[in-house]
């Protein structure tokens, strides 16, 4: 082999060699990317079905149920316009409380129930999880212009 064809065969490794990393890392980006997700939109279906996704909002008021095993809890997450019922096993935020801010993770089954695989609160008095404090002020927006 000439020189300039050593010099071409190692560029087009370099460069396939490259490609393939490059892959590896977008794929396993998108496997580890979690979209977030209001009650109104889960309820509308633009949430993935078979997917895991964060669901956030207010945790309402009286939804709380506590399972007998003591670790096992039902409750409703609201954005004010719709309400998603929510179950989780594991330990809960200390924070955790009905009429507070949470996000959850987890996947949303056939029933139409989220099944969380983690639970978040906020964490004082003036903190809301961002995306909770947007979903609870476009829901607002939302029950505004229907209303007039």
């Amino acid at each position: 082999m000439k020189p300039r064809q050593k010099r071409f065969a190692l560029i087009a490794v370099g460069v396939i060699a490259l490609a393939g990393a490059a892959t590896l890392v977008l794929t396993a980006f998108e496997d580890n990317m979690v979209f977030f997700f209001t009650p109104t939109q889960v309820a509308s279906r633009e949430a993935p079905q078979g997917r895991t996704f964060r669901i956030g909002g207010m945790v309402e008021e009286g939804s709380l149920e506590r399972g007998a095993d003591g670790t096992s809890v039902k409750f409703l997450v609201t954005d004010t316009v719709n309400k998603i019922p929510v179950t989780y096993t594991g330990a809960l935020p200390d924070l955790f409380k009905e009429g507070k801010g949470v996000v959850a993770q987890g996947k949303l089954n056939d029933g139409g129930v989220f099944a969380a695989s983690e639970v978040l609160a906020k964490h004082d008095e003036n903190y809301m999880p961002p995306e909770a404090a947007h979903a609870l002020e476009q829901a607002k927006k939302a029950q505004g212009t229907v209303v007039q």
